[in-house]
């Protein structure tokens, strides 16, 4: 079956919700990967890219339609640290995008989106900061750190750069800096706790960074507890007008210090539909939502009387 070429993502937006993927690196974990390296899932575009492609094509196969890349935790800086130039880390976050176009070129049926991924600095620090922000950079650092690996990205031609993660207001303010005029529209999400950012922000003034924006598809949360979700897409579809984005992990929470999950998971696909009706367009998973939970996202949106397309943002 031949697949028609996908609409512009955020015309796609506009026609209803899109099922996003779930945690990459526990799928890649699922799938046998050891990802205790500094790099993450990053190190495996160098060591062993079809991984994951595979890792893409089981979301692809779970009902996604928008492919988050594994270009979260990957920088000039972290592969320099492998011996990696320059020009090597670009192609390696071309190389992260290519992959997930491929798994989607491979899927029958809907079209499907590929969104690049770039994290947020405290990723690449890979102790856990990217969960409290307050790096002691200024917004012009963030802005010059982040610059090389959006231009990289924005080269490979995704359909969105999902700038995602962000603990902290003044780095949101940098990322979109950095991505401006790359000729990608982009989507914001940050993580939370309740109605502040991990770095203790009004969650409000936050999402109204990006409420002028017109390069920004879509605003949101993810990497969060998803009892703080709901609140989250009701509050960035009232400040910004914008669709919003959603992708919270399981609910367990991570140990930096022990390097462990702790906690009960407590993430319901159900909730879905509720937040869809208040103006959620993008929605998924995060870290330890792996492919079955995708599943039931996709199902809960398909099942009848679910509000598909129902209204603008924010529409009761």
């Amino acid at each position: 079956m031949s697949v028609p070429p996908a609409p512009p993502l955020a015309e796609a937006l506009a026609r209803g919700p899109l099922v996003l993927d779930g945690g990459l690196s526990n799928q890649l974990q699922a799938q046998g990967c050891d990802l205790s390296d500094a790099l993450w899932s990053a190190r495996l575009l160098a060591d062993d890219p079809a991984q994951i492609r595979a890792a893409h094509t089981a979301y692809l196969r779970a009902g996604a339609r928008v492919l988050i890349t594994a270009s979260y935790q990957a920088s000039h800086r972290g592969f320099a640290r492998r011996g990696v130039d320059r020009a090597g880390t670009d192609a390696l976050l071309r190389r992260s995008v290519t992959l997930a176009r491929a798994a989607a070129d491979g899927a029958a049926g809907e079209p499907v989106w590929v969104a690049a991924s770039v994290g947020p600095y405290g990723a690449v620090l890979a102790d856990g900061s990217e969960y409290r922000g307050r790096y002691g950079l200024t917004v012009a650092e963030l802005e010059r750190f982040h610059r090389p690996r959006i231009e990289a990205l924005a080269a490979a031609g995704p359909d969105a750069l999902a700038l995602e993660t962000v603990p902290d207001a003044d780095e949101a303010e940098a990322m979109l800096r950095a991505a401006a005029g790359c000729g990608v529209p982009v989507w914001l999400s940050y993580t939370v706790a309740a109605d502040r950012t991990r770095a203790g922000q009004s969650l409000a003034d936050a999402f109204a960074l990006a409420a002028g924006n017109d390069q920004v598809i879509a605003v949101g949360v993810n990497c969060c507890d998803p009892r703080d979700a709901g609140p989250a897409v009701r509050l960035a579809a009232r400040v910004t007008g914008k669709p919003v984005v959603v992708y919270p992990n399981s609910g367990e929470r991570w140990d930096d210090r022990r390097g462990t999950w702790e906690g009960e998971a407590a993430y319901d696909p159900a909730a879905a539909r509720d937040w869809l009706r208040d103006g959620a367009r993008l929605i998924g998973g995060c870290c330890r939502v792996g492919p079955e939970g995708i599943a039931r996202v996709a199902r809960a949106l398909e099942t009848p009387g679910a509000p598909r397309g129902a209204g603008a943002p924010g529409a009761p």
